[in-house]
Order: C-alpha cells, then structure tokens, then sequence
C-alpha cells in the first residue's frame, strides 16, 4: 500500500482510485480490466474480463449485452465478485456485492460516447451465441452501418451494471510472503477494516 494512507480512516473507494490511478501509469494495457465472476441461482460459476467503466458510490460499472452469459446470470443471480489485478505493481484488489442497472440515460450516454465502430459492433453483436464464421459479423456490421448513417440506435439489450462494494479486500505484495491484506465491509455506520493473515 502507499505508506502515506492512514488505514485507520481511509476510505476504500479513495485507495481503489489511488491504486488505479498508479496502474494506469505502470500497466501496459487497460488498468481498469477486472476478471467478473457471475454464477447461476444454482451456483454454477462463469468468469470473465471486463472493463470497469466508472467507481462510485453505487459501486463498480460496467457496460454490457444483457442477453450475454453473464447478462443472464446477473438477471437470475445480482451478487458477482470483480478481481483486479497489476502484475507491474504487485497489487491485487476483490470487490463483492449485489449488482444493480445503471439508469437508461447514462447506459445511452456511454453507448454514444463510444467509437462508430464500436456501437455498430455492439448493436448487431448475439453475444455468447453460435456465430457461423468472422464474414457473417462483418457483413452484418456492415449493413447495420448502412442502414444506420447517422446515429446509431443503443439496443435495448446493452446495459450498465455495478458491483456494489459490500466487500473490498486489498493486496499488497511483501517480502517472504508477508503480504499485507486489508478487508473492508460496509456496513450501517460506513466501512469496519480488518487486517487479513497473507
């Protein structure tokens, strides 16, 4: 951990920012990618990479197909975890907690904020469903664009979900497995911290 934060009353979102902002600096590539574990109502687990979007007070957001493996699992089981880990800095952080939509008009910001090619591929894309080959996908982006010069119309499909931080653990490599874990849970009266063996 940064050894200037005073764990006694720091709070968790403020150390996720900090860290992402120094991963951002020392990661290659996308900082904010996060594995995403859903499950089914009856426990089945699925994992996957995302990028995490957004951090706030409703959690940690992400964008979406809702009609994805991961969409339906969300719809029929709303609790995920989210794992983050930078290999460069040795740090790791698991968030977990009930998962919630984002309001229409932020998921429709978002959507639009994005490249063309981006929202064209999004719209046409049956994410998780048999695709006979690439030139199929590449002729139906292709027509969408067409039949779409202007803007293109989000689908109604594509979503905004977050992770609420119910539970933020944080990991720090040390030396000869010293590692330094920090548990937060929120709770009524704002976060209880625990410090976890390595």
């Amino acid at each position: 951990m940064s050894e200037e934060l005073d764990w006694d009353t720091a709070d968790p979102l403020e150390i996720f920012r900090l860290w992402l902002s120094e991963a951002e600096t020392a990661e290659p590539n996308d900082a904010n990618a996060a594995a995403l574990a859903t499950s089914t109502p009856h426990g089945v687990p699925s994992v996957r990479m995302v990028l995490v979007k957004r951090i706030d007070q409703r959690g940690f957001c992400f964008f979406t197909n809702a009609e994805s493996k991961k969409g339906l699992e969300l719809a029929a089981n709303p609790v995920a975890a989210l794992c983050f880990h930078w290999k460069s800095l040795r740090r790791q952080v698991r968030v977990e907690g009930r998962v919630s939509e984002l309001e229409n008009s932020e998921v429709d910001a978002y959507f639009h904020s994005r490249s063309r090619g981006s929202q064209l591929g999004a719209a046409v894309s049956r994410q998780s469903r048999p695709l006979a080959n690439r030139e199929s996908l590449v002729e139906q982006v292709q027509n969408f664009g067409k039949e779409h010069p202007g803007e293109v119309p989000r689908p109604e499909y594509w979503r905004g979900y977050c992770v609420g931080g119910d539970r933020i653990e944080f990991w720090k490599d040390g030396a000869d497995r010293l590692h330094d874990r920090f548990l937060f849970e929120s709770s009524a009266g704002g976060w209880t911290k625990t410090r976890l063996y390595p």
